[in-house]
């Protein structure tokens, strides 16, 4: 007998169509899995002979040969258990094959039948709709996830007798169904605010800029300043998360399972990584390519702190992602592209002690050691970084206060209303932000009134301010005029753009 049942396979954040085909012959008994099976998959046959007993089942005592087609992409993970052992069940006649063409199975198995979840049910789904798949059978806890593609059927299941009574048709189940607009309602809340942080109100308003204009940022400040708590609550007054950036964003968590029971992600991520990673970490990689933590960042940001600690072969491998918003991974089998939108906040000491501006405490360095601790982030780095600012220690008066500052609510109303002017404004380009503005764009969007044309060169003249610095002040002045709605860049902007580039005034 003969018997086929569709599943998926994960390649990167996206799915593809499966066929398992499951063969019974006469012969000794044998299970014998083919389609290049990762070890995963080859040690299935343990588990799903156990459950098909543990089911009251009769497991053949035949020879079963399982393809996985297409046969050359590589097949990994337990999702494959479920359509495995339906597919068993079918050839052996105990269920009916009119349903196995309409549904896309997946699910791993317990010994005693029970489905456990498994990952990127979001991609599955849109796979499954892709390939025009009447339903998708998977695990309960999976089914609102996939539920979010509403034009498939979701059948979300318990145990192995549940998903062959309802093949047989006598045990019917409900279909799964979400209300995208209320989940994403739900879950668009931030549990951090601005109004957390006391003081810092020049760092809040770089924040607020760099927010507007998705310009990179590095904070510079001695330990204690606040540099971590303010990156962390940066998320909160970016521009709304649309529904579509949610979708691409949940895709890339739940195919690497960090969904943690959630439906869907309706608010940016924050990925902050350890100095120790290593470059596959942080980009992605392995011999099947997964995505690493700057993909784990797209739409959100990606926060690294103590950035002189960082290997200087990890902060290398940023630079591909910084210019294209995206990163590709080789391998022998094939390249893989991961996305990586993302906005880089860094942090760092001014020096290897840290107290180098901290008017209360000495500084231990001498300039050969402050030097060699700020040469360990590279030139090209920085020169993608439109922001530098330095973060001072609170004083007590500071920390003291009552006064809360502006909601992260407040800010982000403002930061929206730029936004909306810079996709205005790019509306027949591929940008969508200040930031990723090149030579040309900068040239046709950021006029400069006379004052602000002598400004800028009084700050080329007296401050020594690099010629890449020069596009980096033209690009956040075009962003603080666009929060104050101007349409040209006024001198008032130029000069605050200049006071956020302080590493080069110290070059």
């Amino acid at each position: 007998m003969l018997a086929m049942v569709n599943s998926a396979a994960l390649c990167g954040i996206d799915a593809l169509r499966v066929e398992v085909e499951i063969d019974l012959s006469s012969g000794l008994p044998q299970l014998a899995t083919v389609g290049l099976p990762e070890g995963a998959v080859k040690e299935s046959k343990d588990r799903i002979r156990a459950a098909i007993k543990n089911c009251g089942y009769t497991f053949p005592t035949k020879r079963i040969t399982i393809n996985l087609a297409p046969a050359d992409i590589k097949k990994e993970g337990s999702a494959y258990d479920l359509p495995m052992a339906v597919g068993i069940l079918a050839a052996e006649g105990l269920i009916e094959a009119k349903l196995l063409n309409d549904y896309l199975m997946i699910g791993e198995l317990s010994l005693d039948g029970t489905i456990k979840p498994v990952r990127g049910a979001l991609s599955i789904a849109m796979a499954a709709k892709k390939e025009g798949v009447k339903g998708l059978i998977l695990p309960e806890i999976n089914a609102p996830e996939a539920a979010v593609v509403n034009e498939v059927e979701v059948i979300g299941v318990k145990t192995l007798p549940q998903v062959v009574e309802f093949l047989n048709g006598t045990g019917p189940i409900e279909r799964t169904r979400v209300d995208i607009e209320q989940l994403f309602s739900q879950n668009s809340q931030y549990g951090a605010d601005f109004t957390d942080v006391k003081g810092q109100q020049h760092v809040k308003r770089a924040l607020e800029v760099a927010a507007a204009g998705g310009h990179n940022v590095i904070l510079v400040g001695p330990p204690g300043s606040g540099k971590t708590m303010l990156a962390k609550r940066l998320p909160s007054i970016l521009p709304d998360l649309t529904l579509a950036e949610a979708l691409d964003t949940t895709k890339i968590h739940s195919v690497t399972g960090l969904l943690n029971g959630a439906p869907m992600i309706a608010t940016r991520p924050f990925r902050s990584p350890h100095h120790t990673i290593s470059d596959a970490g942080l980009v992605g990689g392995g011999t099947i390519p997964k995505p690493g933590e700057v993909s784990l960042a797209h739409n959100g940001v990606l926060f690294l702190d103590e950035l002189p600690e960082f290997k200087r072969n990890v902060l290398e491998v940023l630079r591909q992602p910084l210019e294209d918003g995206s990163i590709t991974v080789s391998r022998a089998q094939g390249s893989i592209k991961f996305p990586a939108g993302f906005m880089l906040v860094a942090a760092m000491n001014p020096c290897q002690c840290g107290f180098l501006t901290d008017p209360q405490k000495e500084c231990t360095c001498t300039p050969i050691q402050i030097q060699r601790y700020r040469s360990r982030v590279s030139g090209p780095l920085l020169d993608r970084i439109d922001i530098q600012i330095e973060v001072p220690a609170l004083r007590y008066q500071e920390l003291a206060s009552k006064d809360a500052g502006e909601s992260s609510d407040v800010i982000r109303k403002r930061v929206n209303a730029a936004r909306a002017i810079q996709l205005q404004r790019f509306q027949k380009t591929k940008l969508h932000a200040n930031a990723q503005m090149g030579a040309r764009d900068i040239k046709r969007n950021c006029a400069v009134n006379a004052e602000g044309e002598r400004l800028l060169e009084t700050a080329i003249n007296k401050l020594g301010l690099s010629a890449r610095a020069y596009s980096r002040v033209l690009k956040v002045g075009r962003t603080i005029a666009d929060l104050a709605g101007a349409e040209n860049i006024e001198a008032s902007h130029i000069a605050e753009a200049i006071q956020y580039r302080s590493l080069d005034r110290r070059t």
